[in-house]
C-alpha cells in the first residue's frame, strides 16, 4: 500500500465515519416543472417525503436533490454515468424536445452528451468509450 492511501486510511479512521453517498441539490424555479421532467421524461421517482420547497429524485443508485431556496447554483453541471445505449437515450430524450447541448461524442474517458434541464442545470450523461474513433 502507497504512503498517499495509508494516509487517507489513517484519515478515514480519525474522522469516525463512512460516507453513504453524495448527492447533488439543485436550484429550482418551479418544482412542478422540475418533477416532470426528472419523473416523466427521466424516469426518476420522487421521494414520499418530498414538498413544494424541497424533495429528491431518485433512480437505481443515484439521486438529486431539487429545492426551490437559495441553495445551488444555476448552471450546475452533473455527470450522469449509465451503462446502456448513449445514441438510443439521445434519439428518446431529442424526441420529447430535451434541449440537447452536445449530442454523444466518443472521448477517451467516454462517450458522453449534455442535455439542459428546464432550469439551464446541465446533465452530463456518459457511458462507456468506444476504442476506435476517440475524438
Amino acid at each position: 500500500m502507497n504512503s498517499i492511501m495509508k494516509e487517507s486510511e489513517n484519515i478515514r479512521s480519525e474522522m469516525g465515519i463512512r460516507i453513504e453517498g453524495v448527492q447533488v441539490i439543485l436550484r429550482v424555479k418551479d418544482m412542478d416543472i422540475s418533477r416532470a421532467f426528472y419523473k416523466q421524461i427521466l424516469g426518476f421517482d420522487e421521494a414520499d417525503w418530498g414538498t413544494d420547497d424541497f424533495t429528491s429524485v431518485n433512480r437505481e443508485n443515484a439521486g438529486i436533490y431539487l429545492t426551490t431556496s437559495a441553495q445551488g447554483s444555476p448552471g450546475t453541471w452533473i455527470w450522469i454515468g449509465f451503462d446502456g445505449d448513449i445514441f438510443k437515450l439521445h434519439d428518446n430524450l431529442r424526441s420529447k424536445g430535451v434541449k440537447i447541448r452536445q449530442p454523444p461524442i466518443n472521448f477517451p474517458w467516454a462517450i458522453e452528451m449534455h442535455i439542459e434541464d428546464p432550469d439551464g442545470h446541465v446533465l452530463r450523461f456518459g457511458t462507456d468509450p468506444v476504442r476506435e474513433n476517440i475524438h
